[in-house]
């Protein structure tokens, strides 16, 4: 397996640290706009590792042009393409891929647009629909695109599918749950605002329309922030207030899945939503570019890019924060002896400790983690398949067993839990 790693920013850089304990592979490109930023992840791997020799090397890409990433993979035999850069750029990462005979994958799929009329009532064009529009052209290839396989989509849908194969005999609910109790504070000591993952992505993700799948209606959306609750989260989170958020499990579940309901909701906490309110309101949320006046002259640039710009990068974060992210599916309905059953399966990363080991902040961690499993899978053949897939589309238990198995066997060494709740009985 040749890896050509598109990206590496925050996740990106995780993928590969954590790709290098493994041995599934035969080389990982590990390639950026700045290609700076690749040698300094491959620079770290052997200053922790030793040297690599050929399995990790560095490459130049532009990932906005598929012409570019295609080339790129054929000038290193790439057999499979890892997108983990901006939403943005995946359409043209996908059309690369397929371009240059490789199979594919990512954390995040094609953006959706909003319907024109009636936003917060019906689906436009939804998260994923240009990927799946071209399933068959992947089919007839031979070739696999593994879509939204991080931890929210990844990890969740495969607890969805995990849950629907051995836990529940019907399922009322698959709602993916995230919370957190992440800190992050200035160089004085002060709590602020720093989103953990990308604001770009952040904002596509809390400021679109809301999609709600249910049996017997299909997709539809609410308004941003809808259908608050309080969600009790483990190992210490406690109780945080989730609102529904557009998010590719909604859009991947159904495909594979039988469920009367399916929704994502995430922990954002009132601070959070009043300031993407804030730049709603003031049109920062916007992609479409702007004149504005410059010094050297007016030049056109996107909102939205200045409001990541004046931000912290992500990746840099890990030094300043501390707590603990949670991941995970909250199931109801039927159990397989008939009786009602609500359970939440879940994955907690603990920043101290990504930080002590990879010297990553843990949201970006823990979403490269899932990505690494997938393609080791892959590799040793234990999931296979053509098209465009969800994680769903593939059994849960080789990716939970090899997830949790400890290093000192071959495995990752991340346990994930189970927890039983208390069924809500009409």
């Amino acid at each position: 397996m040749r890896i050509l790693l598109v990206g590496a920013g925050g996740v990106g850089d995780a993928i590969a640290k954590i790709a290098a304990r493994r041995s599934f592979f035969e080389t990982i490109i590990v390639s950026d706009y700045d290609i700076a930023r690749a040698e300094r992840t491959i620079a770290w791997i052997e200053a922790k590792h030793g040297p690599q020799g050929d399995r990790f090397v560095a490459a130049q890409i532009d990932a906005s042009d598929a012409a570019v990433v295609e080339r790129v993979a054929r000038e290193h035999r790439a057999t499979h393409v890892m997108n983990a850069v901006e939403p943005k750029f995946v359409m043209p990462i996908f059309r690369g891929a397929i371009a240059a005979g490789a199979d594919y994958m990512d954390m995040a799929m094609s953006l959706s647009v909003p319907h024109p009329s009636q936003p917060y009532e019906l689906t436009g064009v939804k998260l994923g629909d240009e990927q799946f529009a071209v399933a068959e052209e992947w089919e007839k290839a031979g070739r696999l695109a593994l879509v939204g396989m991080g931890v929210e989509p990844g990890l969740s849908d495969v607890f969805a599918r995990y849950a629907v194969d051995h836990l529940f005999r019907e399922v009322d609910e698959l709602g993916t749950r995230d919370g957190a109790n992440l800190v992050v504070r200035d160089d004085e000591g002060n709590e602020i605002f720093a989103p953990s993952f990308s604001i770009w992505t952040t904002i596509e993700e809390c400021l679109n329309p809301p999609v709600i799948w249910e049996k017997g209606r299909g997709w539809f959306t609410t308004p941003p922030f809808s259908e608050p609750e309080v969600f009790d989260f483990p190992e210490g989170i406690g109780p945080v207030e989730c609102v529904n958020v557009e998010h590719e499990e909604v859009l991947l579940m159904p495909r594979w899945l039988e469920a009367k309901r399916v929704t994502f909701k995430y922990g954002l906490g009132d601070e959070f939503i009043g300031t993407l309110k804030t730049l709603n309101q003031l049109g920062l949320d916007k992609t479409e570019p702007i004149r504005v006046r410059s010094k050297s002259g007016p030049v056109e640039v996107a909102p939205r890019d200045v409001v990541a710009a004046g931000l912290p990068d992500p990746a840099t974060l890990g030094p300043r924060m501390t707590g603990k992210t949670c991941a995970g599916l909250w199931v109801t309905g039927t159990g397989v002896d008939g009786q009602p059953r609500a359970v939440y399966l879940y994955h907690v990363s603990d920043n101290e400790w990504t930080m002590a080991e990879y010297e990553s902040q843990c949201v970006v961690w823990q979403t490269a983690l899932n990505p690494v499993i997938a393609l080791e899978l892959l590799a040793t053949g234990a999931w296979s398949g053509a098209g465009v897939l969800g994680p769903e589309a593939f059994d849960a238990q080789p990716f939970l067993d090899l997830m949790a198995r400890p290093e000192a066997e071959g495995g990752y060494g991340q346990a994930w839990g189970l927890e039983e709740r208390s069924p809500v009985v009409a």
